[in-house]
């Protein structure tokens, strides 16, 4: 109700928009056009970076080796990175 007075009496405050404004793709595209290329761009780098990521992957010691016997060299790489003070996910 205040607003409203408020908003009324002072025709700067108050902005009509038109109806193409609103209701159409290229309006949208035309506002946030940097918002969407950084957004393509983040979009091509995490995709680059997932691919050699992912080709090229963790080159461990534990490729050779199958079921339990993987999975205890995983642990022990786990523990070294640990006890060195860094992480590594494999």
């Amino acid at each position: 109700m205040v607003l409203d007075s408020i908003l009324s009496s002072s025709p700067h405050l108050k902005r009509q928009f038109t109806k193409d404004e609103f209701g159409s793709w290229s309006t949208l595209v035309d506002r946030h056009r940097y918002l969407l290329t950084a957004l393509v761009l983040l979009v091509v780098l995490c995709t680059v970076y997932l691919y050699f990521a992912v080709t090229l992957g963790p080159n461990g010691s534990c490729d050779g080796m199958n079921g339990a016997q993987k999975a205890s060299c995983h642990m022990e790489l786990i523990k070294d990175s640990i006890a060195k003070g860094k992480l590594k996910f494999l």
